[in-house]
């Protein structure tokens, strides 16, 4: 399905860095929950454009982009902002699913706006697109204890870690999917915060 530029949609953003290299890590759990969504919706993310890989549907009526940037975490904001101009849309038609180190492994919290708090994808967004009023979806991985940030947020989940972050995972898909058939934030914020 293609989707014309202008046509009123909504677009899920998954967090993350390219590559073979970083599937699985900590830091792309926003890719990993955009991966299950879109298996959800049966659909593949597999058409490049504007430094992301994306997948469209409708849901509702409503026309539906999941995006993956490609850019690298630090520059996320670049392809969000290129699809956003292309694709017409305002702050209040995107969710930003990201990872958050200030929460334990796996709690999941939705956020309407508000400040990048240290991670350098949503300041890069910010930066591009001009306001911190978007939603994101953030999953805690929680600060390491016995190593660095950078070497921590590289590193797959192991163990109970990979287990707790894939009930998140789970949520996620399930807030995201209510969000794309009309429920508004504070609703879903009751319901999953």
């Amino acid at each position: 399905m293609s989707i014309d530029a202008g046509d009123k949609m909504k677009m899920v953003i998954g967090l993350g860095n390219p590559g073979k290299k970083y599937a699985g890590t900590k830091h792309n759990v926003g890719f990993m929950v955009v991966d299950e969504l879109a298996r959800h919706l049966n659909l593949h993310l597999n058409k490049l454009e504007h430094d992301a890989v994306t997948a469209s549907t409708r849901i509702g009526g409503e026309r539906v982009l999941l995006a993956e940037p490609q850019t690298f975490m630090n520059e996320s904001g670049r392809a969000v902002k290129q699809l956003m101009h292309f694709y017409k849309l305002v702050p209040e038609d995107i969710i930003v699913v990201q990872d958050d180190l200030d929460m334990p492994v796996g709690k999941l919290r939705l956020r309407a706006k508000g400040s990048a708090g240290g991670h350098n994808g949503i300041k890069d967004i910010i930066s591009n697109i001009g306001t911190s009023d978007f939603a994101r979806v953030k999953i805690g991985i929680a600060h390491p204890t016995q190593t660095t940030v950078v070497d921590w947020v590289l590193t797959p989940f192991t163990g109970d870690n990979a287990a707790v972050v894939g009930q998140a995972q789970d949520l996620a898909v399930s807030l995201l999917y209510d969000w794309l058939r009309g429920e508004e934030l504070p609703e879903l914020m009751n319901k999953y915060n």
